[in-house]
């Protein structure tokens, strides 16, 4: 369940998260040019209406179309959130929040029932019109639908926060908020709920306390004050300065998490503390004018209105004071566990959230698996074995189909779109899920628990004789002058892999009917593996139509659109059992290097690619 609202929370602050510069940028300008503003100019407090009404809400709208259907998605979100929006009096974050994603997977699934059945010269013309005949429909249905349901939700919501501050229960709102944060909920509730409702007051009020519920840094200052003033753990007590500052100034306020769970009683001085403050703010009748984001002192005295800025430092310091006074007694009679153990717990629940949980030292075998289990995972197995070899930690790193991930894994690495199927394959594994596999933050992370473990102790040190089945298997092979071709002008993905594929065909290696297949994976999962290399294969069920091993490459050196990516270098894979990863383990060490990397993606002569892969 958890997991589920942190995955639901994440899709939700990643619409709002990269569009936080709009926010500030109308928080400012409704605090410096409205009537009641610090400098108040007519002509400029022009914009705010605007950009609260429709910039705001289509830039949320366009983000969440994007994550699910790349330009195309953002594009068609735009037109459809213009309908939610016209629809509706209201402000329409929430409408855009739905809207947006939906029109995303709208287009998503028309490009997915159209694709191959798209006469040629016509792909243009069909692309365009769908976007514009499809986006002219769901603005309608926003018109109609979306905007009026949203602005019934919205009225309940602004309702029942009405009631909250009328009978003097908002504070309670921090019952849940604070071990929210700690749990890393906090942009699931922050930006999913409160800043849509928080932007319905300032368009009434010029203000809203939503704003200050979460990001208030008031009741974290005042837990690490009274670790510095009263921890009997000197290592806590001297960290704590530190931490104060990271956290008041920077506004980072995950830093006090670990010294919440040193003492989790703890949390009920960040709970006093921010119940207080916002029992003051609801009193005073006090708000900002935009979120303050991320939640530091700076931003958030920033956002406060004229003649407010000491009313809203005031809240700050009832919070600070609140929360140092509980959390005083608690921590002086408290011989809980120490920041070492606290640290480490707060690193596995956000790996946790990230699907990195398992303790290094019990980590022997990680699988990399991909859909067929024949590219893209051979290569993310090959670089990430590469990787940790230096370390010395005797860990076993191969690849497999996503469907027969072996029974002893400890960890599978996967794409997103796989996790179902691999948490199906290998129920008592650890699940990384990732968007490619030579270039992401979730390796990185598996990468540096395994280093961190290793220099901790965790892991025993051993020399890493063990290869992976598929390299001592493989025979070897190389690539034929014919299956080269450079220079070749950008085209569509579908156009790169069909070429792709047909150099495949001509050489001999594959049936006619394994293109297809091809271009059937790619729409399952993208075969784009990252630093500009894309590796398109066929299913899982197409094994049969290849009748003997081949790899070949297309240069693109404008490169050729894989989603949000580009690939430079499509190399078309056909291969019998293993054979073929021994060439792709030999890519994947040439790849590493950016100087080659680069040389592949420009070179114009097709035996200096021969002597590279050789």
């Amino acid at each position: 369940m958890k997991n589920a609202v942190q995955r639901f929370g994440k899709f939700l602050s990643a619409m709002v998260m990269p569009n936080i510069g709009a926010f500030i940028a109308w928080g400012l300008i409704t605090a410096l040019f409205i009537e009641k503003g610090w400098f108040p100019n007519a002509k400029l407090a022009t914009m705010v209406d605007p950009m609260l009404k429709y910039i705001l809400p289509v830039l949320i709208g366009y983000q969440g179309g994007k994550l699910v259907a790349g330009d195309r998605g953002g594009v068609i979100a735009v037109i459809a959130i213009l309908g939610v929006i016209c629809g509706s009096d209201e402000v329409m974050f929430m409408g855009a929040m739905a809207m947006g994603p939906f029109a995303g997977w709208v287009i998503k699934k028309f490009d997915k029932a159209a694709e191959g059945r798209i006469p040629a010269g016509f792909e243009m013309l069909v692309n365009n019109f769908s976007v514009g005949i499809i986006g002219m429909i769901l603005a309608i249905i926003g018109y109609y639908l979306i905007g009026p349901v949203m602005t019934a939700i919205l009225t309940v919501l602004t309702a029942g926060v009405d009631f909250l501050i009328g009978h003097s229960l908002l504070p309670l709102v921090s019952v849940f908020v604070e071990p929210a944060k700690v749990l890393f909920l906090n942009n699931a509730i922050n930006h999913g709920i409160f800043t849509p409702i928080g932007g319905e007051q300032v368009q009434a009020a010029g203000k809203s306390i939503m704003y200050m519920i979460e990001a208030n840094p008031g009741a974290g200052l005042g837990v690490l004050s009274a670790y510095w003033a009263f921890s009997k753990d000197k290592r806590t007590k001297d960290s704590a300065p530190g931490a104060i500052i990271i956290h008041f100034f920077g506004g980072i306020h995950e830093i006090y998490f670990p010294y919440v769970l040193m003492n989790p009683v703890v949390i009920i001085a960040s709970i006093a503390g921010s119940a207080c403050a916002v029992f003051y703010y609801s009193l005073f009748n006090i708000g900002l004018t935009g979120p303050a984001s991320p939640g530091s002192i700076i931003a958030f005295l920033t956002m406060a209105p004229k003649g407010s800025t000491l009313a809203v430092l005031l809240g700050v310091v009832i919070a600070a004071v609140v929360s140092f006074l509980v959390a005083a007694p608690i921590i002086k009679m408290s011989n809980g566990k120490s920041l070492e153990e606290a640290s480490d717990s707060v690193q596995n629940m956000k790996a946790a959230s990230k699907g990195i949980a398992k303790k290094a030292g019990e980590i022997k075998k990680i699988v990399f698996a991909c859909d067929a289990g024949m590219g893209s995972s051979a290569m993310g197995a090959t670089k990430f074995r590469n990787r940790i070899k230096p370390l010395g930690l005797g860990i076993t790193v191969i690849n497999s189909s996503v469907d027969t991930v072996p029974a002893d894994t400890d960890v599978v690495v996967c794409q997103e779109v796989l996790a179902d199927r691999a948490a199906k394959s290998a129920p008592n594994a650890q699940l990384v899920t990732i968007k490619n596999f030579l270039q992401d933050e979730a390796i990185d992370g598996l990468y540096n628990k395994l280093a961190q473990g290793r220099e901790e102790g965790a892991v025993s040190v051993k020399e890493q004789t063990e290869q992976a089945p598929s390299e001592t298997e493989a025979k070897p092979m190389v690539m034929v002058r014919e299956g080269i071709k450079l220079g070749q002008k950008s085209v569509s993905k579908e156009e790169a892999i069909a070429a792709a594929g047909n150099l495949l065909y001509e050489l001999g290696y594959v049936e006619k009917e394994y293109i297809e297949a091809m271009q059937e994976r790619e729409r399952t999962v993208t075969t784009y593996l990252g630093m500009g290399v894309a590796i398109p294969h066929g299913t899982g069920d197409a094994k049969n139509k290849v009748k003997k091993t081949g790899i070949v490459l297309v240069q693109y050196p404008d490169g050729v659109d894989f989603g949000d990516e580009k690939a430079y270098l499509v190399f078309g894979i056909a291969g019998i059992g293993n054979e073929h990863l021994k060439l792709l383990g030999k890519i994947t060490q040439v790849i590493d290097s950016q100087d080659n990397l680069d040389k592949l993606q420009t070179a114009g002569n097709v035996q200096d690619v021969l002597d590279m892969l050789k």
